[in-house]
């Protein structure tokens, strides 16, 4: 058996529309995360969908306590053929967004799959159920031609509280690093740099909120009784604003700002070409960092937005000088940059510029991940994915947005490979979400043929495997006692 025989044989198999009956079923599952009435849902996505089609390929299935949301479990599926061989850990979420169901175009219904052309509607489609389904569907494929195996060992993660962002999958991951060890990392999520081009991207930018606050007094004072003798909060906060970021949208604040970019990831971008598709708006070509490219300032930089901001009642004005002012702030950020001390960076930069009133408070933040693109796994993902698609694959150091990838990248310390099925204009989280045919056939015959070439290279590709395997059974006994190796 050869990739190209799988890979046609995993064609046929989604031209029969098996695939798209699959993604049917898990689409009509309301998996709000959002929403406190959809536990039995949330449950039942896991126990109808994600439990039967792992148990057909002989996975162990674990369920983990979330301790930071009980009613938003994770469930671990896990394959070991073999300690000696390498360990792919693979992960998806099977949670979506408010179905938002009163604002979806007519004739289209967030639970039910609806095909157009070449969309297919639905909440879920994109992010993540067919993202996720694309890439079981290649292990099933590579499972039935190697005639139940697979040639590597597999464990996949699903999570149902991405949307809420991921809590306890920090805790989970240390909590069972033993459990989740693995060699290499690959998953699917976010969008391709455009509907055309396969995309392979090693991390995410980070992103960290603040709240910016002026509180000059209690109550509101007469515009003209007092007018001119009190300090204006939104005055002064806008002003302060004003200091941070420039008429250019050009970040002020050097603590902020990321290292120079490299030479390495300058090249790397430089193949990048920005695709803006119908829909999209304009780019602001003379808006962010001087110097910089738009691929540059999207991929390589730190932006700092303002998100919202306040003061008084823009809606019923008042004749009166309100008492204080507040914005919420987000930086995104590339890896490099000391975001976690960003409070106490912004807090010191607006002393010095004559704001000392401004009150800084860290939100919630996380951090920015990003695989050496030096890395021969990177190279060898590459090839794999020009070889099954026929095109050359765009190259992100990271996702311009950000993704849970700390988790893994830092916590269980893998090297991160993210292979994305859908593309900018998918509707990711608003009205009319939809996947297009095209990539999720594309996406499968990628996945098939990189996973595929994963078990017949992945031993060479990763020398230090068995070493590894045997440190970790090493590890597990000593934490928890002899133990089988599907637990591994």
């Amino acid at each position: 058996m050869t990739a190209e025989k799988v890979m046609a044989a995993a064609a046929a198999w989604f031209d029969s529309g098996e695939f798209k009956t699959t993604l049917a079923r898990r689409v009509a599952i309301h998996s709000e995360s959002q929403r406190d009435d959809r536990d039995e849902e949330i449950r039942r996505y896991l126990n109808e969908e994600i439990s039967p089609a792992m148990n057909a390929m002989g996975f162990t299935l674990t369920e983990l306590a979330n301790p930071a949301a009980p009613l938003r479990p994770m469930l671990l599926a896990t394959r070991i053929e073999d300690p000696a061989l390498p360990t792919v850990l693979c992960y998806g979420h099977g949670d979506v967004v408010f179905g938002d169901d009163d604002n979806w175009r007519q004739g289209l219904n967030p639970w039910q799959l609806t095909e157009e052309g070449d969309r297919w509607y639905g909440r879920g489609s994109a992010d993540n159920k067919g993202q996720h389904s694309v890439n079981i569907a290649a292990l099933e494929q590579i499972f039935a031609a190697r005639h139940g195996s697979l040639g590597f060992n597999c464990k996949f993660l699903f999570e149902m509280g991405e949307e809420i962002s991921s809590p306890g999958l920090a805790e989970i991951c240390r909590q069972h690093q033993a459990l989740l060890a693995a060699d290499i990392f690959i998953a699917s999520d976010g969008p391709r740099l455009s509907a055309e081009r396969p995309t392979l991207f090693l991390g995410s930018r980070g992103a960290v909120n603040v709240r910016l606050t002026i509180n000059a007094r209690e109550r509101d004072y007469h515009s003209g009784n007092w007018g001119g003798l009190l300090t204006n909060p939104a005055i002064r906060l806008t002003n302060a604003l004003s200091t941070l970021v420039n008429q250019h949208g050009q970040l002020q604040v050097s603590a902020l700002k990321p290292p120079e970019i490299s030479a390495q990831v300058r090249e790397i971008l430089s193949d990048i070409q920005l695709q803006p598709v119908d829909g999209d708006p304009q780019i602001d070509e003379q808006w962010g960092e001087a110097g910089r490219t738009p691929v540059e300032r999207l991929y390589g930089w730190n932006t700092l937005e303002i998100l919202a901001m306040g003061s008084g009642n823009p809606q019923r004005p008042m004749n009166a000088i309100p008492g204080s002012a507040t914005a919420v702030c987000q930086l995104r950020f590339v890896v490099g940059t000391d975001w976690e001390n960003i409070d106490t960076h912004l807090s010191d930069y607006l002393a010095a510029q004559g704001f000392a009133d401004v009150q800084v408070e860290l939100l919630r933040g996380s951090p920015a991940t990003r695989l050496d693109p030096r890395s021969p796994l990177v190279g060898w993902a590459l090839d794999s994915l020009q070889q099954s698609s026929g095109k050359k694959p765009a190259l992100l150091p990271n996702l311009g947005g950000s993704l849970p990838n700390d988790v893994f990248a830092n916590i269980l310390q893998l090297p991160t490979l993210w292979v994305p099925h859908s593309y900018p204009a998918c509707g990711q989280h608003a009205a009319d979400e939809h996947m297009l045919k095209s990539i999720a056939r594309e996406g499968l015959l990628m996945m098939t043929h990189l996973l595929w070439d994963f078990g017949e290279q992945g031993t060479q590709l990763m020398p230090a495997s068995r070493l590894t395997v045997r440190l970790r059974r090493r590890i597990h006994e000593w934490r928890d006692g002899p133990a089988s190796t599907e637990s591994l």
